[in-house]
């Protein structure tokens, strides 16, 4: 008994030292700061929160209170805040996972750091409706108080930083649920405040979380390239130095290689090898202006020097100087052709320019203590109007809400010009209707069409930059259903989904009368589960749109919806109505394929979600596999349950599954392939290339002579001397697909192989 005391004497003793140490260093940063030393608050933050935490421990089995003190750390070096962050950081928990409150924290250190916690502290409670989102409910709580205070969102980014590198000690379910809502939400949010360091780091965590396999094979590729590259760097940079060095300028040339989420990234995209990606490595000139108003100029006198010792891509010049991008972020971008036969990149940025690239002008922004605000705040205070108006309109479905989020976050941005030559800075496939609703929401709403560039055009006509554009307006316009699919920014999509839904809220409450009246007509009580019921028998998904229906009288309730509600099957020969009960054969062949011989698996209370689930050759029937993204073993994947209670397998990567891990992220679970090549499965490639006699042959000779693989279907079609085709084949798993891909490719006057 006495040794345990020792022991966990000892144990104290060790973590003390720790905790003490990782705030010292906290400290030290900050007092090396430029900021005002406020030491005195952060201390006591700190004291507060150590004596709040106590006794407990994260997952790694460390003091919990040195998460705290990581986040505070990463907000001041890395992100270069103040007191008022760090000590907010430092207390982001307290409220969540101890007895005590907001107004606890206020009237101990004022309404600043209380309403920063306050909008850091999960909520309890649903904005959404039960079976909705916790998580999107707790970005739009963090949204509302970071438009009021940004530094919310970026200690929250600071947060899922930490989170992101200590995640090795989740469970797998977990690590996918956060890499994947950390790659949905987080990274494009830190992107658009203009933290490109983080917004990087971030990507490539959760890429080394989701696909481990394939970031060590894209780590190791560029380990081995590292030497080669080192050379290229600098051969290419040595006459520059030169050049350089004899105008007398104060500078800094840096290699920036590509980060492993952003190769594989356009490796999936351009359906491309390592080996055929020619950007891995881009040159960064940072230079200190000697006159601090004149950096543009020196920026462009850089490049033209630039331009007289290698020649320049005239389609990839790239001007961030004159018009900053929406996240503050300024450069200028050139490409030049190296004396090797490679295009290189070259960013051009000033010391200043730099600052703001790596840490965000967000950091920057008035709450800075002691700065005076930047000119360049307008597009922030944008932004965050934009975002509060997309949070004003009350979503009902958790989805659209961050769906319509991402709209705005994930957009690359175009110049526009108003009639009066004003610059408006729009998001990249913007339309006329997205530019109307931009300026005021009575003009979009009103709008019938716009002249760009003194041309008549219709309101799905889309915007270029540099487009000069006058909105047409008429009274009698109202919004229509058809707008949403060509509106494509957040704030319009809000917009005329507020105002259809106002419309609509009548004719809804009508089609929730009629079934009021013809449910009581037949004695059925209005209850949440006969409403699911008719809307899954209609293939409606939301109880509102079937509502409008009934409304709009798209649908009539009759005798098959009493039925339905009855438990009656229609499909028993006894009540099979019409013609089809005088053809007795028909339909008969089908039922044996509609009933698989494997029940599906329904998850229940007792059901172990840490557990990963085993996908062998007895157990794949009682899986569902949507046809989103197909998986075939072989393919990272993970489990979803559905709202049946069923267990969906997608891959890791799927669109749909980004969506399911960002939204529902504790339905989600992990999921392993134990298979063991008896099973076929289908899959797809994609070929183009030039055509020649003999080309089908040598395709059909790979698959079917050398690799023994059974084709499914084959069509192919040519078109002035080049052929485009898809192959669909029957496979046991994707290293399958990658062999038979690879075989192709060796084919002559092959061009593109790319796996569907």
């Amino acid at each position: 008994m006495e040794n345990q005391e020792l022991t966990n004497k000892e144990r104290e003793i060790a973590d003390d030292k720790l905790i003490t140490g990782a705030f010292e260093q906290l400290l030290q940063i900050y007092i090396d700061s430029p900021h005002r030393k406020k030491v005195d608050i952060i201390t006591k933050a700190f004291n507060f929160a150590r004596q709040a935490h106590k006794g407990v421990r994260r997952l790694s089995g460390e003091p919990y209170i040195m998460h705290p003190i990581a986040v505070a750390r990463i907000a001041c070096e890395e992100m270069g805040l103040g007191s008022t962050s760090i000590s907010a950081a430092l207390l982001h928990d307290v409220v969540e996972d101890t007895d005590y409150t907001v107004e606890d924290i206020e009237n101990i250190f004022g309404s600043k750091i209380a309403m920063i916690v306050d909008g850091l502290t999960k909520i309890s409670g649903g904005i959404f409706g039960d079976k909705a989102s916790a998580q999107a409910e707790n970005f739009k709580k963090l949204l509302l108080t970071m438009s009021d205070d940004i530094r919310v969102i970026l200690i929250k980014i600071c947060d899922r930083l930490h989170n992101m590198r200590t995640l090795q000690s989740q469970a797998p379910n977990k690590q996918y649920k956060i890499a994947g809502e950390t790659l949905y939400i987080y990274a494009p949010l830190a992107n658009r405040l203009g933290l490109n360091k983080i917004k990087t780091e971030l990507e490539d965590l959760s890429f080394r979380y989701e696909h481990p396999d394939k970031y060590e094979d894209i780590r190791k590729k560029l380990s081995l390239s590292e030497e080669e590259r080192n050379k290229l760097f600098a051969d290419f940079t040595a006459p520059i130095r030169e050049s350089l060095d004899s105008m007398g300028i104060q500078y800094e040339i840096k290699a920036r290689v590509k980060s492993p989420y952003s190769i594989w990234n356009k490796m999936q995209n351009k359906h491309v090898t390592f080996d055929e990606i020619y950007d891995i490595l881009a040159v960064r000139i940072i230079f200190t202006p000697q006159v601090r108003a004149n950096e543009i100029y020196e920026c462009f006198n850089i490049y033209v020097a630039l331009s007289k010792i290698y020649k320049s891509h005239p389609d990839r010049l790239r001007d961030w100087l004159n018009h900053p991008k929406a996240n503050g972020y300024q450069a200028l971008h050139v490409t030049l052709m190296s004396k090797q036969g490679r295009w290189i990149e070259v960013q051009i940025r000033s010391d200043r320019m730099n600052e703001i690239a790596e840490q965000g002008f967000a950091a920057h922004w008035k709450y800075k203590e002691g700065d005076q605000p930047h000119e360049d705040e307008g597009e922030l205070n944008d932004w965050l109007r934009t975002i509060k108006e997309i949070l004003d309109d009350p979503q009902p479905d958790a989805m659209d809400f961050l769906d319509a989020i991402k709209l705005n976050l994930f957009a690359s941005e175009i110049f526009v010009f108003t009639p009066k030559g004003e610059v408006k800075t729009m998001p990249a496939n913007c339309t006329v209707l997205d530019f109307a609703f931009q300026i005021h929401t009575f003009l979009g709403s009103h709008c019938i069409g716009a002249k760009v560039n003194h041309k008549l055009v219709p309101l799905s006509h889309k915007l270029k930059s540099g487009d000069q554009v006058e909105v047409l307006t008429s009274k009698s316009q109202h919004v229509q259903p058809s707008w949403i699919t060509f509106a494509s920014t957040a704030k319009a999509k809000a917009k005329i989904q507020a105002i259809l839904r106002r419309d609509n809220r009548e004719l809804q409450k009508k089609g929730e009368d009629t079934l009021k009246q013809w449910l009581e007509k037949n004695e059925i009580e209005l209850t949440t589960s006969v409403v699911e019921k008719l809307c899954e028998f209609h293939e409606i998904q939301k109880a509102e749109d079937f509502f409008l229906a009934l409304g709009e009288r798209t649908i009539l309730l009759g005798e098959k919806d009493l039925n339905e509600l009855h438990g009656k099957s229609q499909k028993s020969g006894a009540e099979t109505s019409g013609w089809r009960k005088f053809v007795p054969f028909l339909g008969k062949g089908k039922k044996k394929e509609e009933n698989p011989q494997t029940k599906k698996l329904v998850v229940g209370k007792d059901f172990n979600k840490k557990k990963p689930c085993i996908i062998s050759e007895k157990s794949i029937g009682m899986y569902i596999i949507p046809t989103c993204c197909h998986a075939i073993p072989g393919d990272d994947i993970l489990g979803y349950i559905d709202n049946k209670n069923q267990i969906e397998l997608h891959q890791r990567a799927c669109p749909v599954a980004n969506r399911l891990k960002s939204s529902f992220g504790n339905r989600i679970l992990d999921a392993k392939w134990d298979m063991h090549k008896v099973l076929f499965f289908d899959a797809t490639i994609q070929i183009r290339g030039i055509d020649r006699k003999g080309m089908l042959h040598d395709i059909s000779d790979v698959i079917t002579e050398k690799l023994d693989v059974n084709i499914h279907r084959v069509t192919i079609s040519a078109d002035d001397g080049i052929y485009d085709g898809k192959i669909e084949i029957r496979v046991h798993d994707r290293a399958e697909v990658q062999e038979i891909v690879d075989a192709l490719k060796q084919i002559e006057d092959m061009q593109e192989v790319i796996q569907i």
